[in-house]
């Protein structure tokens, strides 16, 4: 070969053969020369470096032949190379993506553009500038480069593909270029970044990131945006995730794209997800995760230690194992990176590095010093250090680390003394004294009380601190922990704790009255055990009157003291019905709170926040006492429409908790019929407001997978809300209806037929809903359907012992299926529910459940439609054949059907009577469209309108129908007012109350015989305010009547 002859003479030798090389060079050696070039570098890269040395000589030489012309002198030399080399080039490019042979020759060319421009710049004398001088090698490459560019925009997408990959692979070795060839290329690169082919826009955008660089925006034109917008545009809105990859991986860190990246952590994408955590937030690509906010770090360490994907969890985990090592291993310093006074991610990220970086438990040290200078981050490493050893049982550390619970007693009364000097003081850091106590007080729920003195110090400390006025609220369940450990059951805890509130209440003015709370002492716990031994006798007889004279007092400024003190004795009781289980009757302490707090909170109307957290507790308390429950749930009812939206919330988890642990029909005996408890739940479900909803989703879906409800129209009313438009922005519902609706049909069979038995008025409402949403997000008619028919799927039925899977629930559903086809004259949702069967999991021939007129009601309806109402389109007539030739195919029995026979059988079975009827009213006609959409659609929707109560979506509607059914029940033991809808009517309602509280008065007369007079302490209190209520107007909205 010419080149490997001429790698071995002397450089004179090959001037004096480039001078011989005449045209017929071009035409009869060069075409045998380059082919093997190309043909060797296909096997391997490891001969490209030879070859390529090889083909510049080859270039070089063809360079040197020229032809004079009267016009000019003619470069036929390079001419002939040129044309050589592309078409070679050509013979690449329709080869698809992924054939290794033509992405080494793509290799080898970039590489060779790369070494031709770099000997161009060598062989250049020094201080010439580039643009001045034009060589054979930069007319070949702008030659090869225009010629790419023109395939650009070719129809083939292999050869789109090539293009791009080979220009952007160019772009690295092109040195300086003009501006118009730059304009060119750039202008093809943002053409290629919008193709309908995602591989061709990865390599769009690895092009744009290699000409950013270089580009300065203040040469843009007016209006013209910059690349790295369109590399965010990408990263951001791109739906390949290839190539939000892509743009990932070339984007620069900076303040301003840090955003978009950051915002990468909750893509679809895992790879992608990993990707920011493992290269874009790693150790090596931000030195300093202080560059980012506070808020930025939380968000980043949130998303990647709750991603469900274990490699994502790693990557964050790797991130936050490279921030541990900037810190050298300190983690007070690492606590610093986030905040953790106000945040829950700070104990993710240090439970991660525990468990990554276990080595770094035993650098931790607990000294002295560690205890006499607790700052937050100090106070809360040691927290979470003795969570993570106890929940590992690792005792030893524990025991080496922390001190004994008499020395950490002192410790948090020494830092409770110090939050008490910067309340009175009014300092800035009180927020972080709360805090430190805080973390101490959970750090002692975990320690070993076997030794009586620490145990005894630890109990009366917590004591005195809920004992204290100015306690921070948020301590108040921190204390209540440390007791309900501490104490000899739940007797004793509610014992001290109704102590406790006695004494604030009846010691109230005394607090009050003091502009400076005082520190606790060491000594100050024996004296306060006596003084309440002492004072204990005294306090339960005069407790009811003192109380009275402070709420009744003129003077508004004693009111409100007096409302502030009941307010905090009433987040203590909250605190402490939260950690007791045992029944309330078997705790008569407990009883005189209610007459003399609780009640009176739940009637107050001057203050509400006392009001509120009065229904709070009273719903507490009835979660653990029966009783209680019965008298005072219309209490709650009435509050789901009176109350705010906030309050609503509580009182909704309260009305779902109780009908969850009490018997339903106990429950609402004194309020409603049993039977109106499912309206009362579709009420629930139909409020505006979508915290509300989503609560009352969350509570109905427990109790249906219960089984406590099972009416086939609350089921009904989910589905609608799942897939209704205004829903759409709720996500907490839509996540539980997402978990509910399938779990629910798969965990048992009588479920899936509950859901089979509302599927066509379901399917009909949810078309109306579609046509009726407009611009509102929804998903497709047939793919709601397939949800549905997914969810009916028996072979996703959990298999349990003693439970048979109900085979046979798809082949119920094609005969509902194609019975609306018969029925229905839209033609979308003809073709909806035709597109349905192809998706059915019809029952082996020889299963149990398959009866033989099932099969033929099957084929008797589908020559029905065939016959009376046949589809016009091909596919679709073609799906109807294609579903009746599987039942023939799976059930030989029906090859022999006769439709005479089959409707002479009806005598013996009524369902083949009603089937033949039924067919028999269908009239013959040729559907219309466009004519008769949604007619059936009307009709089906007005017959099942009792049904749909549910979603914002006609919810005032729901509200109508549904509310007064519950609330004006005409029943001695409802306790909510009719609404008076007829201005006219007003006297009847007026009357209806009247008969109903005397009912009720007499009905309670009756029971009192059988009740204790705690029992009936709450009903007679909150009569006694109805009775009161009676004599105000009768419209107000915020009366509360049992």
């Amino acid at each position: 070969m010419v080149s490997t002859s001429t790698s071995s003479t002397t450089t004179g030798k090959q001037s004096r053969s480039n001078k011989a090389l005449t045209e017929s060079f071009l035409t009869e050696q060069l075409p045998i020369l380059l082919p093997p070039i190309f043909e060797q570098v296909q096997q391997a890269t490891a001969n490209h470096r030879k070859n390529i040395v090889s083909l510049y000589k080859l270039q070089k030489q063809c360079s040197t032949i020229i032809e004079e012309t009267p016009k000019g002198i003619k470069l036929i030399g390079e001419k002939g190379f040129n044309n050589g080399f592309i078409d070679m080039v050509n013979r690449v490019l329709p080869i698809k993506k992924g054939v290794s042979v033509a992405d080494r020759v793509v290799k080898f060319i970039a590489s060779y553009v790369a070494y031709s421009t770099e000997q161009d710049a060598a062989s250049r004398p020094e201080g010439e500038e580039e643009e001045e001088v034009e060589t054979f090698s930069s007319r070949f490459v702008v030659k090869l480069l225009k010629h790419l560019l023109n395939g650009m925009e070719a129809k083939d997408k292999n050869v789109r593909f090539r293009v791009t990959l080979l220009t952007v692979s160019m772009i690295n070795g092109l040195g300086e270029m003009d501006d118009d060839l730059y304009v060119l290329l750039r202008e093809s690169l943002l053409n290629r970044s919008r193709d309908k082919e995602a591989a061709v826009r990865v390599q769009a955008a690895l092009g744009l990131a290699k000409l950013q660089s270089g580009e300065d925006e203040d040469d843009l034109e007016e209006g013209q945006e910059s690349l790295g917008e369109v590399l965010l545009d990408l990263l951001r809105y791109d739906p390949a995730a290839e190539v939000r990859r892509a743009a990932l991986y070339n984007l620069p860190r900076n303040p301003n794209t840090l955003p978009h990246i950051l915002a990468r952590t909750r893509d679809i994408d895992p790879i992608l997800r990993r990707t920011v955590y493992a290269g874009s937030l790693s150790a090596s690509a931000l030195p300093d995760p202080r560059v980012l906010s506070i808020a930025q770090r939380e968000d980043i360490v949130r998303n990647g230690l709750g991603d469900r994907e274990g490699t994502v969890r790693k990557a964050t985990a790797g991130m936050l194992g490279g921030w541990v090592d900037l810190v050298e291993g300190d983690m007070i310093e690492f606590l610093s990176r986030f905040d953790v006074v106000s945040s829950q991610v700070a104990e993710e990220a240090l439970i991660s590095v525990f468990v990554t970086r276990s080595e770094i438990l035993d650098t931790i040290e607990f000294n002295d010093e560690f205890w006499s200078s607790l700052t937050p981050e100090k106070a809360f490493l040691a927290r979470v250090f003795v969570d993570h050893c106890f929940s590992n049982k690792d005792e030893a550390r524990l025991e080496e680390a922390l001190p004994v619970v008499t020395a950490l007693a002192f410790c948090i009364q020494n830092e409770y003394n110090k939050l008490v000097g910067s309340t009175n003081d009014g300092n800035g850091d009180v927020t972080d004294r709360a805090f430190i106590v805080g973390e101490l007080l959970k750090l002692a729920v975990n320690l070993d009380y076997a030794d009586e003195i620490g145990r005894r110090k630890m109990f009366q400390l917590a004591r005195e601190m809920i004992s204290q006025s100015n306690l921070p609220e948020p301590l108040i369940p921190k204390c209540l922990d440390i007791l309900s450990k501490i104490a000899n059951g739940e007797r004793d805890l509610i014992r001290v704790v109704v102590d406790v509130v006695t004494e604030l209440r009846e010691g109230g003015e005394d607090f009050q009255n003091e502009d400076d709370e005082p520190p606790l002492d060491s000594q100050m716990s024996s004296t306060f055990d006596q003084s309440i031994i002492r004072r204990k006798s005294t306090t339960t007889t005069t407790m009811s009157t003192t109380a009275s004279q402070r709420i009744n007092s003129e003077n508004p400024e004693e009111r409100m003291k007096a409302a502030i003190i009941d307010l905090r004795c009433l987040l203590i009781c909250i605190s402490l019905l939260e950690r007791v289980n045992s029944n309330l009757q078997d705790n008569s302490v407990f009883h005189g709170l209610l007459p003399d707090l609780i009640i009176p909170s739940v009637r107050n109307k001057e203050e509400p926040a006392l009001r509120d957290q009065g229904l709070i507790c009273l719903g507490l308390c009835c979660m653990i006492d029966a009783k209680m429950a019965a008298n005072s749930f219309g209490l709650f009812i009435q509050q789901l429409t009176a109350a705010d939206d906030e309050l609503k919330v509580k009182v909704c988890q309260i009305v779902f908790d109780l009908l969850m642990v009490h018997d339903i029909n106990g429950l609402v005996s004194k309020t409603m019929a049993a039977d109106k408890v499912v309206e009362l739940v579709r009420h629930v479900l139909s409020q505006d407001s979508p915290e509300v909803q989503a609560v009352a989703c969350e509570g109905v879906a427990k109790l249906m997978l219960a089984g406590m409800i099972s009416d086939e129209t609350v089921l009904q009313s989910l589905v609608l809300l799942y897939f209704s438009p205004e829903t759409a922005d709720n996500q907490p519902l839509r996540q539980c209806l997402t978990y509910f609706l399938p779990v629910y049909c798969y965990s048992s069979p009588d479920n899936q037929r509950r859901m089979l038995s509302i599927f066509s008025d379901t399917f009909g409402l949810l078309a109306q809903l579609l046509e009726e949403a407009e611009d509102e997000e929804m998903p497709p008619l047939a793919q709601m359907g397939l949800m549905m028919v997914d969810w009916l799927d028996p072979q996703k039925t959990v298999e349990r012992d003693g439970v048979t899977i109900d085979t046979a629930i798809h082949l119920d559903l094609a005969e509902q299926i194609l019975r609306a086809i018969l029925t229905e004259t839209s033609k979308e949702m003809r073709k909806a529910l035709l597109s349905f069967l192809s998706k059915l999991n019809l029952p082996e021939a020889d299963d149990n459940s398959v009866e033989s007129w099932k099969l033929k009601s099957l084929l008797a309806i589908t020559n029905a439609i065939k016959a009376k109402r046949p589809f016009s389109d091909v596919s679709s007539k073609n799906a109807l054949v294609k579903f009746e030739s599987v039942l023939l195919k799976k059930y030989p029995e029906l090859e022999e059907f006769d439709e005479d026979t089959f409707r002479s059988e009806g005598g013996e079975n009524e369902k083949i009577e009603e089937l033949w009827g039924f067919i028999d009213d269908v009239e013959e006609k040729e559907l219309d469209a466009q004519s008769e959409a949604g007619s059936r659609r009307g009709k089906r929707a007005s017959s099942t309108t009792s049904t749909r109560k549910t979603g914002n979506r006609g919810g005032s509607r729901a509200r109508d129908s549904i509310t007064p059914s519950v609330i004006s029940e005409d029943d001695d033991r409802s306790t909510m007012n009719g609404s008076d809808d007829d201005e006219e009517d007003e006297e009847t309602p007026k009357k209806s109350k009247s008969s109903k509280v005397a009912a009720k008065t007499s009905k309670k007369m009756h029971v009192v015989q059988e009740e204790s007079e705690e029992d009936t302490e709450v009903e007679s209190l909150l009569d006694e305010d109805e009775d009161e209520e009676e004599e105000e107007e009768e419209d107000d909205d915020d009366e509360l009547a049992l």
